[in-house]
Parts: C-alpha cells; sequence; structure tokens
C-alpha cells in the first residue's frame, strides 16, 4: 500500500470514528454547528492534501482539531472587532494549544451536544434528525431516507435546525436531572436509527463501526440515566440484534434471514445481557416503544432457540406498539407476523391497505415482505414483480442476491 493511499484510509478512519467528538468540541463554545462543520471539512481537506506528503500524524484527532480551529480562529477574526473578541479568541487559542500537546487530546461531549440538539426549542421531528447529523455525519438524504422525507426538505430543515441552534444560544451541557426525560426521546431515536444504519454494515462476527459506536452512545445514556426504562430497552434492542450478527452470513457471505439462521451462532452473553436489560427496564415502569421492540425479539429469540410458537405474542406485541407509534413500519411489520400466525392470505389484506401510503413506495422492506407472502399465497406472477421491486431498491449485495434467487424459483413469466 502506498503512502498516499495510507493516508486516505487514515483520514477516512478519522471521519468514521471522531466526527461526531470533533464537531462538538469546536461547537462547543461557539455553539455554531454549521460553522464547526464547515471548519472540520476543511481540516479533512487539509489532510488529504498533507498527510501522503509529510506522513500521518502520530493523533490524527489532535491534527484535525488543530487546523479546524485554525480556520474557526481566522473566521473569527474576520467577524470581531479586537477588543470584543480578544477574550473569545484567547479561549479558542488555549484550547487549539491544548489539542496540539495533549495526546489524548479531544474530550467526549457527544453527549452534551446531542441534548443540547433535543432542546425544546428545536422543533420535535428535527431533533433526531440534528443529532445524527452533528453527531453521527449522517448525510440529508441518508437522514431522509432514515424518516422516509425528501433529502431536499431534510436538507432545508436541518439548515434552520442549525441556525435556530446558534440564535437561541442553547449551551451545549448535559441539562439538569428534571430537563433530561423531555429530551430523552430524541437522543434514543437518534441513537437506534444509527444502529439501524450500521445493521447493514457486514464485517464477519464483529459489530460494524457505526453500530459499535451506538451500542457505546447507548450505554453511556443508560449509566446517565440508569432509571429510565427507555434506556434500557433501546439497548437491549440493539443487543438482541448484535447477538444475531456472526449468523447473518453463510461462510460465502450470502445473506440469511432470521429463521434460517444457525441460532448456535447467536452470541448468547449479547442475548443475556439484552434480557437483563429488558427486565431492568420492565421492573421500572410502564413499556414504551424500545420495551415493547426489544419485548419482540426477546420472543423471536425463544421462538428460535427453543422451537416455542411465540408468533400470539409477537402479534400482541405489535398491536400494542402500533397504537403507541401509528408507524407504517411497526405496521408492516405486525402484517408480516399475521402472516405467520394467520396464513398470507389473512396477512396480505393489511399489506394493500398500505399501498397508496407514499412513505413505502421506495420502502424496500415492504416489497421484500410483499413479495414472500404473495409466493406463500401461490400468486406467483404479482410475487415476481413484488421481488424485482424489491431488488431494485436493495442496497446490499448479499441481500439482492438472495431476493433474485428467491425470484428465480418462481419459474419464468407467463
Amino acid at each position: 500500500m502506498s503512502s498516499g493511499d495510507e493516508a486516505h484510509r487514515a483520514a477516512e478512519r478519522a471521519a468514521r470514528s471522531s466526527y461526531g467528538r470533533l464537531v462538538a468540541f469546536l461547537a462547543a463554545r461557539t455553539r455554531d454547528v454549521a460553522a464547526a462543520e464547515d471548519a472540520l471539512a476543511e481540516a479533512f481537506a487539509a489532510a488529504v492534501r498533507s498527510w501522503p506528503v509529510e506522513g500521518v500524524p502520530a493523533n490524527p484527532d489532535a491534527w484535525l482539531l488543530t487546523v479546524a480551529r485554525r480556520r474557526q480562529l481566522d473566521d473569527f477574526r474576520r467577524r470581531q472587532t479586537r477588543t470584543s473578541g480578544e477574550a473569545h479568541l484567547q479561549l479558542m487559542a488555549d484550547e487549539m494549544e491544548e489539542a496540539s500537546r495533549s495526546g489524548d487530546a479531544v474530550p467526549d461531549r457527544r453527549l452534551a451536544l446531542m441534548f443540547a440538539c433535543a432542546h425544546p426549542a428545536i422543533d420535535r421531528g428535527l431533533r433526531a434528525p440534528l443529532i445524527l447529523q452533528t453527531i453521527l455525519g449522517f448525510s440529508a438524504e441518508q437522514i431522509a431516507a432514515a424518516f422516509l422525507i425528501p433529502p431536499a426538505t431534510m436538507g432545508q430543515r436541518l439548515v434552520r435546525a442549525k441556525l435556530r441552534l446558534k440564535q437561541a444560544g442553547i449551551p451545549f451541557a448535559i441539562p439538569e436531572r428534571e430537563e433530561l426525560d423531555a429530551r430523552l426521546d430524541a437522543v434514543l431515536e437518534a441513537i437506534y436509527a444509527a444502529y439501524g444504519r450500521g445493521w447493514s454494515e457486514v464485517e464477519g462476527g464483529t459489530p460494524g463501526e457505526l453500530a459499535g459506536e451506538a451500542i457505546w452512545l447507548g450505554r453511556l445514556v443508560v449509566s446517565l440515566l440508569p432509571r429510565q426504562p427507555e434506556a434500557k430497552g433501546m439497548l437491549a434492542l440493539m443487543l438482541f440484534a448484535e447477538a444475531r450478527r456472526p449468523a447473518r452470513r453463510d461462510p460465502s457471505g450470502g445473506y440469511v434471514p432470521l429463521d434460517e439462521q444457525d441460532t448456535s451462532l447467536w452470541d448468547t452473553a449479547a442475548i443475556a445481557a439484552a434480557e437483563a436489560l429488558l427486565a431492568g427496564a420492565n421492573a421500572e415502569g410502564p413499556s414504551g416503544r424500545y420495551q415493547l421492540e426489544a419485548a419482540i425479539q426477546s420472543a423471536h429469540v425463544v421462538r428460535r432457540r427453543h422451537r416455542i410458537d411465540t408468533w400470539p405474542a409477537i402479534v400482541a406485541l405489535y398491536d400494542h406498539l402500533l397504537a403507541l407509534t401509528q408507524s407504517p413500519v411497526v405496521a408492516l411489520n405486525r402484517a408480516v407476523a399475521v402472516a405467520e400466525r394467520d396464513g398470507p392470505t389473512v396477512a396480505l389484506p393489511l399489506l394493500d391497505a398500505m399501498a397508496t401510503d407514499p412513505r413505502l413506495a421506495g420502502y424496500q422492506p415492504y416489497w421484500a415482505a410483499r413479495a414472500a407472502l404473495l409466493t406463500r399465497a401461490g400468486r406467483r406472477g404479482e410475487a415476481r414483480e413484488a421481488f424485482t421491486v424489491a431488488i431494485g431498491l436493495s442496497t446490499d449485495d448479499a441481500v439482492k442476491r438472495y431476493l433474485a434467487q428467491r425470484r428465480d424459483t418462481l419459474g419464468k413469466p407467463d
């Protein structure tokens, strides 16, 4: 590998692992997230130019922080008079100098920024997307896909939210205990959305970087709020899913759906930790979204490992979850569970009722589920069409191959 390739890989690793930590640190004093992101983008661009020539620094994060701080200082000097900005400039300069000297330079202020993004002054529907972009570096397109919103609309809303964050002078600090619960939903939603994207990362039997980061943040929130049941429920949900990662691919890299997985490959320690968290959450108070979703995953574990029919219980849990969330994704998952309990002919009308929902038009799991139920119902031509749409919407090559194989078993169209 050439020095240039090594430098580019180092910059990519820093972007994946440190983006949110660096943005949080850069924005902590200025409260200007957009400016922090611009400064960091310039620092990464400088790294791509400099590191292949000068070599990767011993502390890439500190190098990036120093360059980004220098950009912020330059911008601040242009905007402020010497007298009004002197104290602020000195503070920023001190931080920059400290970062350049220290081997462990960047305090982790992500959680503080997450709760700042969840401030009541920010529109409720934008709190989780704002966290995803500022902490985890998601693009507007990626966030829009997660929340089933057009990318252009999401991009405009995020720009306004960042401006609001600055104009309102919202402090980047962990709020007082009595303020935490009101902001927690958005923080949990963002962490779980990040995990959902990281779930598609496949690296053998080990967690993808984004999934591992989401789990780490989940543990951090649980440690901060040990009596909050939904925080425990969300962490349990992620651990149930992560426990199955080693079984999601066969030795050749092929996709293996839940009901075909070798349960001996599941991580029993992660399952035990998830069960303990779920039990603790249930003991703390009434069930919320994440507790219900974790309970569904627990029922799947019992069903697969002990060969017990838990589909009636799973449908009942989805009934509660749908009443709570009114989510089209939950409605879809409930229909799939109904098919397992009552058969595809009972479940297909439930999918038909969702067909006009624009949020599901480009949602791959809807078409994959529809194709599977149509196949079971013997409606082969319609099943082929649904498989074709699902394949076109898939971003995972292994899933594409799996769906294509399923489609091929239906034979050629008439």
